[in-house]
């Protein structure tokens, strides 16, 4: 059997925008793919396979233990869900019940953010009720502490490039605010590369995207306290039914880790190395200036940066570069003030060439 782009009336696309959920996040490895079809060719028993594939991996990641979930959002749903529930069985399966009185959750408003659905969503959907700390520039310790209640029953903290960076309490300052008040943090890092330095700096349950910088299948991970993630299991005869990941996408996920904290992740110095070339052909283009930018929230990513000028918008030029086979996907967060961004940690040399000749076309 053949599959292509073709068999399915599919354009193909060129994702110079990152790790994003529109395009499928990531590819797999091989490594990978083998891992998913032996779970795809056998039988296993699945509450096992979770508790054994989750003390693998946290034996890897030197925490507690670990749950393999289906994606970050449902890691966050599931595990607000059993924060609320606090392990109790009725609780744990039903957290909409009038009977749970303890659901705050608190967040920092510049972290209730849209990152493909609402941060707020996802609490909801695991029962919790959002209560917002802070201002939408400003979130200070005491803002958290000052919103503390004997309804609360976690801290939510979301790490991500969506949300607000300046003016913002660290996830050390947030975790020191949790332990002073015995309140749990969860920590949303569902895109960031580190897999340690969350549960070191103090949070309760971390939160990672399977697809994104680890290059797994379409999964979730939340890693932390043995209590904490037994209570997340009890999710699924719960909200975490709706949200079941399959046996290949979990042992994959796993051989993913595996791989990912062997090798890591390519280096922003090889980043801007594959992106010197790039630079160059670019501004070789009528009408673009081109540089490399570092990512906004501070990680170890290089993105070529292009500003547009002359008769065409940036927002006329992402549309026809997305309008072809191959569609090429660009981060268009600056659209509005002329600047394109290209993400080539998902593109090869001849992707880059290809990206280079429409661009020509475009602007000529």
């Amino acid at each position: 059997m053949t599959i292509s782009y073709e068999k399915f009336n599919l354009k193909e696309v060129i994702n110079a925008s990152g790790r994003m959920t529109i395009l499928g996040v990531s590819k797999v490895s091989e490594n990978v793919l083998a891992a998913q079809k032996f779970g795809g060719e056998h039988f296993f028993e699945m509450s096992e396979l979770s508790i054994q594939t989750g003390a693998y991996l946290a034996k890897l990641l030197k925490v507690e233990d670990a749950q393999v979930v289906s994606s970050a959002s449902a890691g966050i749903a599931q595990s607000v869900a059993a924060l609320i529930g606090e392990g109790l069985v009725f609780h744990a399966y039903h957290p909409y019940t009038e009977k749970i009185t303890k659901r705050e959750i608190i967040l920092p408003k510049g972290h209730n953010v849209d990152y493909g659905t609402p941060v707020e969503v996802m609490v909801e959907q695991g029962g919790g009720q959002v209560v917002e700390a802070g201002y939408a520039n400003m979130c200070t310790p005491e803002h958290i502490e000052m919103m503390i209640t004997d309804q609360t029953a976690a801290i939510l903290y979301i790490k991500s490039h969506h949300t607000v960076q300046k003016s913002m309490l660290s996830v050390t300052e947030a975790a020191t605010v949790a332990k002073m008040n015995n309140i749990p943090l969860i920590v949303d890092a569902a895109a960031e590369e580190d897999l340690f330095k969350y549960i070191e700096a103090g949070a309760d349950l971390v939160i990672y995207s399977g697809a994104k910088a680890i290059e797994g299948p379409s999964a979730g991970l939340v890693i932390g306290k043995k209590d904490y993630i037994e209570w997340i299991r009890l999710q699924g005869k719960g909200i975490g039914r709706a949200m079941k990941i399959g046996k290949d996408n979990i042992l994959g996920f796993t051989q993913a880790v595996e791989d990912y904290v062997k090798n890591g992740s390519e280096s922003g110095e090889a980043m801007q190395a594959r992106l010197t070339p790039f630079i160059e052909a670019l501004n070789n283009i009528p009408n673009i200036v081109a540089k490399v930018v570092q990512d906004g929230a501070g990680r170890e990513i290089y993105r070529a940066s292009i500003k547009i000028s002359g008769a065409k918008s940036a927002k006329e030029v992402i549309q026809e570069l997305r309008a072809e086979s191959p569609a090429i996907y660009t981060r268009e967060y600056q659209a509005n003030n002329g600047i394109i961004e290209f993400d080539i940690r998902s593109v090869n040399e001849i992707e880059m060439k290809k990206i280079v000749t429409r661009l020509n076309e475009i602007m000529n």
